[in-house]
């Protein structure tokens, strides 16, 4: 991934959101709180009756990309249009160690 632009993961990212809200996952960018000590990270969860993938707009793009990537490896994205890129990045995560 790290050949890609960060204009470009941001594109990424923003593809991958809204194919996220075709499979019923809420996204939300939000400004996540930091103390010192722990490292924070966005990632899918359910609150009441909604599916969200919480992503954090200060991680830089290669991690959102990420976030947004793990939450939609468990989807079924078949019937959907992604472009190759997106398509590979969300696949990334199958390939054994």
């Amino acid at each position: 991934m790290s050949e890609l632009s960060e204009a470009r993961m941001m594109r990424i990212v923003d593809e991958l959101s809204e194919a996220a809200e075709r499979v019923g996952l809420e996204v939300r960018r939000e400004k996540i709180m930091r103390e010192i000590g722990y490292r924070t990270r966005g990632g899918a969860c359910r609150l009441r009756d909604k599916n969200l993938v919480i992503i954090d707009r200060d991680q830089p793009a290669a991690e959102q990309l990420e976030v947004i990537a793990e939450a939609l490896r468990l989807r079924d994205l078949e019937s959907l249009y992604l472009s190759p890129a997106a398509r590979r990045v969300v696949h990334l995560g199958d390939a054994p160690a």
